[in-house]
């Protein structure tokens, strides 16, 4: 009996050798060929067409809105408006951020992950630095100072965000906007290719329509709640002449007070602030108490900025 055995034995010993040596093989080939992809440099993709462009400023600047609003949910209790513009749910440093540096990292960058973090580090810098320079000289306004940060300039960017903008780099090029990139493609299936540029190309004039009534609204509302409040700005002379210039004209103030009036703005920016005669930063809102900042409060903090 056991001699019987022993020849079976031995075959299915054989077998099971030959087997383990051959997923020894395969496991072996997995790995060459896994050191080979991560070895390579990153493929440059083609070339982006203008249409997508503006795709990509579109779905971005809605995302933003949707991160800033569920961030200060989170974070602060509050569901309040945390939008760019007046009429649409858009946060345009997202869908500019977000254009700039998938162009700039695209090609420029493009090579690996360490390139991609350097290229996110400089170029994200770089728009907010001017995001926040063009809004304080045009609007008269800071969105942000990171003043009391380690390794700022001018309060507009620190090295803290910096490292966060070169993060983002890398994780929106391999991981975010492929899926966006997909998700386009996907539409372009489904939707007839002239129908989604007239919706790109409305979407477009919308947001620069709203941009530009936006800037005026928020220009006249600053004017209107330093003399209202009497706060001691550092051109408080030339901001009364323009308060008269623009409040004493009835016909103007009519429209501004229907469309941009006091509970329209705060709503709208709630964490909207001014810069005082001593360089200190201040909330409109705050001089507001009676007006409602936000859609809806969880818990019982007043500023969510």
């Amino acid at each position: 009996m056991e001699q019987k055995l022993e020849p079976k034995l031995e075959g299915i010993s054989e077998e099971l050798q030959e087997l383990i040596n051959s997923e020894k093989i395969k496991i072996k080939e997995y790995l060459k060929k896994l050191e080979e992809e991560n070895s390579k440099p990153n493929e440059v993709p083609k070339k982006t067409s203008i249409w997508r462009v503006l795709a990509y400023f579109i779905i971005y600047s809605f995302l933003g809105f949707v991160i800033e609003t569920t961030f200060a949910l989170l974070n602060y209790g509050v569901f309040e408006s945390r939008q760019s513009f007046l009429y649409g749910p858009f946060c345009s440093i997202y869908g500019v951020g977000a254009v700039v540096i998938i162009i700039s990292l695209r090609y420029k960058f493009f090579k690996n992950n360490y390139t991609l973090f350097a290229g996110g580090f400089i170029v994200g810098s770089i728009v907010e630095y001017f995001v926040s320079f063009f809004g304080e000289m045009l609007l008269n306004v800071k969105w942000w100072d990171y003043s009391d940060r380690f390794l700022n300039i001018n309060g507009r960017i620190c090295f803290l965000y910096s490292i966060f903008w070169g993060l983002l780099g890398v994780y929106l090029m391999k991981s975010i906007n492929p899926k966006i990139d997909k998700f386009i493609d996907w539409l372009k299936e489904k939707i007839n290719l002239k129908f989604l540029r007239v919706i790109v190309s409305f979407l477009i004039v919308f947001l620069f329509i709203d941009c530009v009534i936006s800037g005026y609204a928020i220009n006249v509302y600053l004017v209107r709640a330093c003399v209202e409040n009497d706060l001691p700005v550092s051109n408080k002379e030339q901001v009364e002449n323009y308060y008269h210039e623009i409040y004493d004209n009835k016909e103007t103030a009519d429209i501004i007070y229907k469309y941009w009036n006091n509970e329209k703005m705060i709503l709208t920016y709630p964490n909207l602030t001014i810069e005082l005669e001593d360089g200190s930063l201040k909330r409109v809102a705050d001089y507001y108490p009676n007006i409602n900042d936000c859609y809806y409060r969880f818990k019982d903090t007043k500023n969510s900025m």
